[in-house]
């Protein structure tokens, strides 16, 4: 196969929708993913998302060029499909919580950590529990539903009519997958639905070409092919799989930051932090952690982010100003715990404010990616890896070389190598070593002395 020049990405994130054109790194139009209270449960507007692509995409053709789709989405989200390719019920979004007899009920069907890898979560971050709970409060629900697909296929099955998941997304902690064998867990079987998840694809096998309509409103070219397509962090991941040799992580960031180790120490995952294994575009297992950073980012900043200075460093540095994780407490490793200021809470709009959480959310991807056992250097993707704070306290508390990329939209362009395009793909950057080492260090050192487990 020829790989196109021009891939539109569907990028379907947690925060926002939107389509980049890769090769065209500047043309990113995107619309804020809002959660719906209408109908049975909270869900996403995806005719919202479907008008806003089909608009974005034949303006991206009509502009530049469209050659192929690839599409990459958050994780924790399947979508119910009718016989006739039509959703059976809203797609549930996976932050809303369900009441303690339904957990409890899941709890006794849930495969066990060692098999699939994918620890208990909150709410819906687990699809199995999704799909128990929806089967539970419709129980019609189940013989209305002919074929259950992961979120990257349910955009391509609009745009091609085939059903699918990948194997990125059913591997992303369902309950659903045994990553170290590669085959379902025992709980599809218990939920009565083994026959009705869609056949499982690598993220580079084509789905299909897109449907006469969809060419008729965009303006593509009806041959223009859909690849099956990409889990989010694993779409960051997977430039990475191309280009690194030996051990390394790469850390993903966004509303949630991702740490993914490959050829790391063999350790046991701890299932009570976070820890979770993932399946990378091969198939291959990917211990991992993960926490909220993101979502906590705005949760201190409220708004209100000020610019750092040398002086706000030095300030943070000999006062000891930190915050105390967990800021976001239902997920990450320190799960449970109550988020503190110390010694005391500087103002908002700050740039000591700024620089203390910037440490934080260092020290709580240090603290991941000791959980899953890294080792080589880290590669940072997304907003954080443009923050040079939260790079060099990462670099001293790890110990080792951090790496950053260039790229605004990692995932989009991981979903665009999935056409295989790779040749000139360019390597991530060293970040500038930290000139104050032994500060940052002893920092590092008091604040894991405040978070013992």
């Amino acid at each position: 196969m020829t790989a196109p020049q021009h891939v539109a990405v569907i990028d379907v994130g947690k925060t926002n929708a939107k389509l980049a054109l890769v090769d065209l790194p500047s043309l990113v139009l995107t619309r804020p993913n809002i959660v719906l209270t209408d109908g049975p449960w909270p869900h996403y507007d995806v005719e919202g998302h479907w008008e806003f692509l089909l608009d974005a995409l034949s303006q991206s053709h009509k502009e530049h060029r469209v050659d192929a789709i690839s599409v990459t989405t958050h994780g924790a989200c399947a979508a119910l499909l009718t016989h006739e390719g039509q959703l059976a019920a809203p797609i549930l979004d996976y932050e809303h919580e369900y009441p303690n007899h339904i957990v409890e009920a899941y709890t006794a069907l849930k495969p066990d950590f060692a098999e699939t890898g994918s620890p208990t979560l909150a709410g819906g971050l687990n699809i199995g529990a999704q799909l128990h709970w929806q089967f539970t409060q419709v129980p019609s629900l189940r013989d209305r539903t002919a074929h259950i697909v992961t979120y990257p296929q349910y955009w391509g099955h609009r745009l091609t009519g085939v059903a699918a998941t990948d194997v990125t997304s059913i591997g992303c902690h369902t309950d659903l997958w045994q990553p170290r064998k590669g085959v379902f867990s025992g709980l599809p079987r218990r939920l009565g639905i083994a026959d009705k998840i869609a056949q499982v694809h690598k993220p580079s096998d084509i789905l299909g070409a897109i449907r006469p309509e969809i060419a008729q409103l965009t303006g593509l070219p009806v041959d223009t092919n859909v690849v099956v397509g990409i889990h989010d962090s694993n779409a960051s991941l997977y430039p990475h799989l191309l280009t690194q040799t030996g051990p390394f992580s790469v850390v993903s960031t966004g509303t949630w930051v991702i740490a993914m180790t490959l050829g790391g120490a063999d350790i046991s995952l701890d299932s009570r932090r976070d820890t979770l294994i993932n399946v990378d575009a091969r198939g291959a297992p990917v211990p991992s952690a993960r926490f909220m950073g993101g979502r906590e980012y705005e949760l201190i900043q409220q708004g209100h982010a000020a610019p750092s200075t040398a002086k706000d460093v030095v300030e943070v540095l000999e006062q000891h100003v930190m915050v105390l994780p967990a800021v976001e407490p239902q997920t990450g490793p320190f799960q449970g715990r109550k988020m503190r200021w110390t010694p005391t809470e500087p103002d908002l709009g700050t740039g000591t404010r700024s620089v203390a959480l910037s440490f934080y959310l260092a020290l709580m991807t240090d603290t991941c990616l000791q959980l899953t056992g890294a080792t080589g250097p880290t590669i940072v993707e997304g907003p954080f890896a443009r923050n040079r704070e939260f790079t060099a306290m990462l670099a001293a508390a790890t110990g080792r070389e951090v790496l950053t990329s260039d790229a605004v939209t990692g995932t989009s362009i991981g979903a665009a190598l999935l056409f295989d395009q790779s040749d000139g793909l360019a390597r991530p950057n060293l970040a500038h070593p930290p000139g104050n080492l032994p500060d940052l260090r002893k920092y590092a050192a008091l604040w894991r002395s405040e978070t013992i487990i």
